[in-house]
């Protein structure tokens, strides 16, 4: 039983060799197969990429070509474009140089007549020269002056004229100027009042009201704003009620009603009790007030300057000046002091004291009526005179107190005067009056600095400068120089308002005795 065994598995061992080698001669073939496949797979692939490679090589040289044929086409075409610009170019050069040619022919045709014209000159100025010699010489003969002389006479009527001529000249551009300056003037004075008026106005033309305690604004405006209605329509004056605290603004132009609105209110406010009817019967008191006071002060007025027999109209007028302010001074106070200065004016020259008085209180009597009338203060002043039959001698006093029409009577220059002298005096509209010496001094300084002057004098509170001057040394023409140089040293030297005139006085006096 063992041999059995040991028959199989050596017939198992025999079969196992057996099938190993058979098997490994199989696998043998196959990839002997394999290889003779990839070997013909792998000359195929080389033939089609050295077929692929000779394909692509013509395509980039074909592909090459036409590009080189390409950029010498360009290069052809850029290369004819520039020898036509070149050609272009030398047919204008060309053209240049002949036209060249021709001017550079005609300007030597030009210097050789120029030079023939100079030539013929030289000999014509040469007989000229000749020629003046000559007469020159018979001039000084018949003359008796040598050329020296002559030229030396000549230059001095020359000089005298043309002095004359500047003069002349001068003035007429000073007139022109004049003009033109006018208009400036109005045009800056225009600008200024409308950027700096409201300053101003609200100075003048404004009244503030205290109040007790801030409730009161409301009592004073009233249900639905019945009460300040009835104020500002019986007393034709705003009422400003704004974040003031305890103030109230009244805004009006006539001063009259803005005292009646103001005294009203101070009234009501005192009183407690404000309602339309209590508004209307305080209104009604205070205009009565007013009226009583401005009547009791045109009366003062009268008393004061002596001046009787005013019509009541007048004396109520006068009385509503004391209301009038006119740069910081009042304007009744103003009447007043003229009229007491005319007085003075004219019992010094022998004139009529009473009429002298009686015109300088009425001078700015139309300044009472500006805000209810339309017009000057001049030409209501007039219309106001006439309509209460005041002396003609007195409307013209009126009328020529400021200088609008050429004063015709003592009287008008003796108001006009008196006028001057108390708006202008030192410390009548706030000008500091050792400021205001200092200005005299100054000016008659300046004035006195220039040779040929024989007195000045700074008249007028320094708006005028009057100057005599030598006659013998300052002639007419040269009183238009002076003045021009004596201005100018002002205007750098010195701080005013407003203009100076300047007067130059020049007079030749002979004086003889008989024996």
């Amino acid at each position: 039983m063992i041999f059995d065994v040991i028959k199989i598995v050596a017939g198992l061992i025999v079969g196992l060799v057996a099938g190993g080698f058979i098997g490994i001669i199989f696998r043998k073939r196959i990839a002997e197969s394999e290889i003779g496949s990839a070997e013909t797979e792998a000359k195929r692939i080389l033939s089609e990429a050295v077929k692929t490679a000779e394909t692509r090589k013509k395509e980039s040289l074909l592909e090459a070509k036409e590009e080189i044929i390409k950029i010498k086409n360009e290069a052809d075409r850029e290369l004819k474009e520039r020898r036509g610009e070149i050609t272009k170019l030398e047919r204008r050069i060309a053209q240049k140089e002949e036209s060249l040619e021709k001017k550079i022919e005609a300007l030597d045709k030009k210097d050789e007549n120029i030079n023939k014209k100079a030539a013929e000159l030289t000999v014509l100025e040469g007989e000229a020269h000749k020629k003046i010699e000559k007469q020159n010489q018979i001039l000084q003969e018949i003359s008796g002056f040598t050329q020296e002389q002559a030229k030396q006479m000549i230059m001095e009527k020359l000089e005298v004229e043309l002095r004359h001529e500047s003069a002349m000249k001068i003035l007429e551009y000073e007139q022109r100027f004049k003009e033109d300056a006018d208009k400036k003037a109005k045009n800056i004075l225009s600008l200024a009042i409308q950027r700096y008026a409201s300053d101003y106005v609200s100075e003048a033309t404004v009244s503030v009201v205290p109040l007790p305690n801030d409730e009161m604004k409301g009592r004073i405006i009233g249900r639905e704003g019945r009460n300040i209605r009835t104020i500002e329509t019986l007393t034709g004056v705003d009422l400003i009620i704004d974040d003031t605290p305890e103030a109230i603004t009244l805004s009006s132009f006539d001063p009259v009603r803005r005292e009646v609105a103001r005294l009203t209110l101070e009234k009501l406010i005192f009183d407690g009790r404000i309602h339309p009817a209590r508004i209307e019967e305080m209104v009604a008191k205070s205009k009565r007030e007013v009226d009583n006071v401005i009547k009791s002060e045109g009366e003062r007025a009268t008393f004061e300057t002596g001046v009787h027999g005013v019509n009541p109209e007048l004396i109520k007028l006068l009385g509503r000046l004391k209301y009038r302010t006119s740069y910081g001074q009042n304007v009744l106070a103003h009447s007043i002091e003229v009229a007491q200065l005319s007085g003075l004016i004219a019992a010094e020259l022998g004139a009529d004291v009473n009429m002298a008085k009686r015109a300088g209180l009425l001078h700015d009597i139309g300044k009472a009526m500006t805000h209810e009338i339309e017009g000057s203060h001049i030409q209501i002043g007039i219309d106001i005179a006439k309509k209460y039959k005041e002396n003609k001698d007195i409307i013209h006093a009126v009328e020529a107190h400021h200088g609008d029409v050429e004063p015709q009577t003592v009287l008008a220059i003796i108001v006009q005067a008196a006028d001057a002298i108390s708006g202008a005096r030192p410390g009548a509209r706030r000008e500091n009056l050792e400021s205001y010496i200092k200005r005299l001094e100054k000016l008659e300084e300046i004035a006195n600095s220039f040779n040929g002057i024989e007195k000045s004098y700074a008249i007028q509170a320094g708006r005028e400068v009057r100057i005599i001057v030598s006659p013998e040394e300052i002639n007419d023409d040269n009183m238009v120089f002076l003045a021009r140089d004596i201005v100018k040293k002002i205007e750098d030297e010195l701080e005013y308002p407003g203009q100076i005139k300047i007067l130059l006085v020049r007079e030749s006096r002979i004086i003889d005795y008989a024996r």
